[in-house]
């Protein structure tokens, strides 16, 4: 059954993933460096993180359980260095309106 997941690790931060494999043991990808930096030796020898379910449809399509990952990732901000550990979709194209959108050009 896929589904989409938040990571919250002990200071707050979280990650926001997909799993289509239905695994019990799958705890995401989040860059082991951006998350090793965070704490210290020491407190990574006694580390809890949580697993919670945030969507789980009874049958979704690939791309559209990938569609309310990025929702869910922009909606909590899981992209934001200062919150979360997801880098993709990047924060600041999440949190600017595009050149595109407003009709200026880089110079």
């Amino acid at each position: 059954m896929p589904r989409v997941y938040k990571i919250s690790y002990p200071n707050g931060k979280i990650y926001v993933g997909q799993d289509i494999t239905d695994s019990a043991h799958y705890f995401g990808s989040a860059s082991s460096a951006l998350v090793e930096a965070d704490f210290t030796p020491e407190q990574l020898r006694d580390f809890t993180i949580r697993r919670e379910i945030l969507w789980e449809p009874a049958t979704a399509t690939k791309t559209e359980v990938s569609m309310k990952e990025v929702e869910f990732i922009r909606a909590l901000r899981a992209n934001d260095p200062a919150v979360g550990y997801n880098r993709w979709p990047s924060y600041r194209d999440a949190a600017a309106p595009s050149s595109t959108a407003t009709g200026s050009s880089a110079v």
